[in-house]
């Protein structure tokens, strides 16, 4: 069974950084593609990120340059650096096993970690 545990998240002033962390179990991490998204107050899902199995990253624009994903497959986490954050990144973040054309409809998620970016 696919477990997603994502942790990290917190109350952040504007311009300020968070290390987000996902941890899984239940398949074989290097084998995944995964992914983050994320979804503010009232708002749909937004995918964010996503990191393949030989490493290749992609990044939405409105983050781009801002957040930097990883993977350590020995831990079998997935990680998220939220650097230079806006009051528009505060959302619940998730992290989802799938690749980036899968990543909004795929149900295998964890239950979130709240990012929320305020003075």
């Amino acid at each position: 069974e696919v477990h997603l545990v994502e942790s990290g998240g917190g109350l952040v002033q504007p311009g300020g950084s968070l290390r987000l962390s996902c941890a899984a179990s239940g398949f074989a991490f290097a084998w995944a593609a995964m992914s983050w998204v994320r979804q503010a107050p009232g708002k749909g899902l937004e995918w964010v990120s996503s990191i393949t199995t030989d490493g290749t990253i992609y990044y939405a624009d409105s983050v781009n340059g801002r957040f930097t994903a990883s993977r350590d497959n020995a831990r079998s986490t997935l990680y998220l650096h939220l650097n230079g954050l806006k009051t528009e990144d505060t959302a619940m973040y998730y992290c989802v096993k799938a690749q980036r054309v899968d990543a909004l409809r795929s149900i295998l998620r964890g239950q979130g970690t709240q990012v929320t970016v305020s003075s």
